[in-house]
């Protein structure tokens, strides 16, 4: 049966072709959550040009890795796919709120929804070290503009009360975040009250100072 054998040899070259652009995304996303990767840490070391750098390497991956699956939605769709396109969107969307810079979108990103809002949810997520570091250095007050950014991201995101086969797990995602926005809630109020205490204490001691030295 001629015409049977070639039926199954052009099954076999689509498989063929088909596979082998499966084994280069994978590559690729691997590649670009390095990118994305050593990018996040660059942002929390200041190192800003660094960060901006690696933000163009990894926007130019992600292009390069789309491209490759134009002709094949469910690679596009696949979980490896989609998750390096989460951590792009969560390593710009991180450097866009600590440099104080316009949100980039989906469309400028070119992630799709459910992507995008995981990726944001974990760049949430990440504030709370930065805030955690200003405790530390006793500049507490500081770290309240990162806790409203997490506090606002969150409210919007719980408002996406859609199924998780639509938004790619953002209910769970969105429940991490919640967990740390409340520990850094905590952290933050700690420290606040302690330094209060502190104040306090030494205006108390600058008091009895001077009643000793009158």
């Amino acid at each position: 049966m001629p015409a049977l054998t070639q039926i199954i040899e052009e099954i076999r070259a689509g498989f063929t072709a088909k596979n082998q652009v499966r084994d280069v995304t994978l590559s690729r996303s691997r590649e670009l959550i390095r990118f994305c990767a050593l990018s996040i840490r660059a942002v929390h070391r200041h190192e800003w040009d660094e960060a901006a750098s690696l933000l163009r390497t990894a926007a130019a991956a992600a292009a390069v890795m789309a491209a490759d699956v134009t002709d094949y939605p469910d690679l596009y769709e696949a979980g490896y796919t989609q998750d390096a396109l989460k951590e792009l969107v969560e390593a710009h969307v991180l450097y866009a709120f600590v440099r104080g810079e316009d949100l980039p979108g989906p469309a400028e990103l070119a992630a799709p929804p459910a992507a995008y809002l995981n990726g944001l949810a974990e760049a949430a997520s990440e504030l709370r070290r930065f805030a955690l570091d200003l405790i530390r250095l006793g500049r507490t007050t500081e770290g309240e503009p990162y806790l409203a950014l997490m506090d606002e991201v969150y409210s919007h995101l719980v408002t996406m009360d859609f199924p998780d086969a639509l938004t790619g797990g953002l209910r769970r995602t969105t429940d991490v975040l919640r967990g740390v926005l409340e520990r850094t809630r905590g952290d933050l109020t700690v420290a606040v009250r302690q330094e209060e205490l502190q104040a306090a204490l030494r205006a108390f001691e600058q008091q009895a100072g001077r009643l000793e030295g009158s």
